[in-house]
């Protein structure tokens, strides 16, 4: 005995149009192409036992697809009399064919106590008398069990509520304060001067002026690897042994010339000290005795010291009594020495970058350079062989690869 005839479908043009892009569109997710072939089939007048062998569904799953439309096909047709945009017609019909959103379980906790969930992972685990560093989920969750926030939490839940509120208190990230929120004006005129400087550079060289920029590295290790390294080779990368032999370590104070990109008079020994500091811009201004020398640095005390301010005095023929180091004249404090360093006037002076504003040095770049192509995997079997493979780094980075830099930072502008 036949059942009942299901309900007739009949589509507008535009709708058939809209279920027949969906039907043909690859990218749809296959649940929607397949109600919409379910409508698409009913339309022609296929029962749902004919719809169900067909798509290889059951006949429930087409009555069931069926029946939805026909409920819908009033209000759809409806809005499409009423001249409603093609496109916006499909977000509706793709609504039709969608599932109804469901209530799912109870939430296990109200917003209040999430929140309060949240804020104690944001508080130091101290205060509650842990001595713990930082929160984990599983301690986390013990505390606002103890706190009395929720009556039972696991770890697991406790993980989810701080992934949804976007915190990692297993996670850290160093970084440093400068110096602008003391003196805005101050640190926003340093950093512009620094970025003048680059700017002007290849100007001022080709009127004999060198603009230098300076820093030191220190502490870099003649590290020896245990075993020799394996090659690289088809299907396998370069293999280093993790185990290395100490040969002690060097200091690198390194000239990058802005004009040119080029590193020039570095020296390298086993300390950094003022007296090894003064030797090296003596060896420096000693390549041309006459011309200007403007030093980029940071404010390291070796950079303001007594043995630079000599040493600038009797290249720049200055007379001036130059006082008692910690009791008066220039030498007085490391402020006096300062101001005397970075006098215009000098032949020879110095431009200090703000406090904590090593990116703003040039010859940062080039160290990261130097450990990226050098130092990072190479095996040295001791000091000297550290020292003589860095010399014969900077004369090939000179030879291949010097430029001046790109120095597109401005600084920040000025207020009023």
């Amino acid at each position: 005995m036949r059942g009942p005839k299901p309900p007739e479908i009949k589509l507008t043009p535009v709708l058939k149009k809209i279920l027949e892009q969906i039907a043909r569109c690859y990218t749809n997710p296959y649940w929607l192409v397949l109600r919409a072939k379910i409508i698409l089939y009913a339309a022609t007048g296929a029962n749902n036992t004919e719809i169900a062998r067909r798509l290889e569904i059951t006949s429930d799953t087409a009555g069931k697809w069926r029946g939805r439309w026909v409920e819908a096909e009033p209000r759809l047709s409806a809005v499409e009399a009423e001249g409603l945009a093609e496109n916006e017609l499909a977000v509706l019909v793709e609504a039709t064919l969608s599932d109804v959103p469901r209530p799912g379980t109870p939430d296990t906790f109200t917003p209040e106590q999430l929140v309060q969930v949240i804020a104690v992972a944001c508080e130091d685990p101290c205060e509650s008398d842990r001595e713990i560093t930082h929160w984990t989920r599983r301690e986390l969750a013990e505390e606002v069990i103890h706190r009395e926030i929720v009556d039972t939490i696991s770890s697991r839940h406790v993980g989810r509520i701080l992934d949804e509120a976007d915190l990692q208190p297993h996670l850290s990230r160093q970084w440093l304060n400068n110096e602008r929120d003391k003196d805005p004006a101050t640190f926003d005129a340093a950093v512009k001067m620094v970025c003048d400087l680059y700017v002007a550079a290849p100007t001022l060289y080709q009127q004999g002026t060198h603009s230098i920029s300076l820093d030191e590295k220190t502490g870099i290790q003649a590290l020896e690897r245990k075993h020799p390294t394996r090659p690289m080779k088809p299907g396998q990368v370069e293999l280093q042994e993790f185990e290395y032999i100490r040969h002690g370590t060097l200091a690198l104070i390194a000239n990058l010339e802005v004009a040119t990109g080029q590193v020039i008079t570095p020296s390298l020994g086993p300390t950094r000290t003022e007296k090894d500091l003064v030797a090296h811009i003596r060896q420096t201004i000693a390549t041309d005795p006459d011309a200007g020398w403007i030093f980029i640095v940071d404010q390291l005390n070796t950079h303001q010291s007594e043995g630079l301010v000599r040493l600038v005095a009797e290249a720049c023929q200055i007379d001036t009594d130059l006082g008692v180091k910690g009791k008066s004249g220039i030498l007085q404090a490391m402020e006096t020495r300062k101001a005397f360093l970075e006098n215009e006037s000098h032949r020879i002076r110095f431009v200090y970058t703000p406090i904590h504003t090593s990116w703003l040095n040039q010859i940062e770049l080039w160290f990261s350079i130097v450990v990226r192509k050098l130092l990072k995997r190479a095996s040295f079997s001791s000091v000297d062989d550290l020292r003589q493979r860095i010399l014969k780094f900077i004369a090939y980075f000179n030879k291949t690869m010097a430029k001046p830099f790109k120095w597109t930072y401005a600084g920040r502008p000025l207020t009023a």
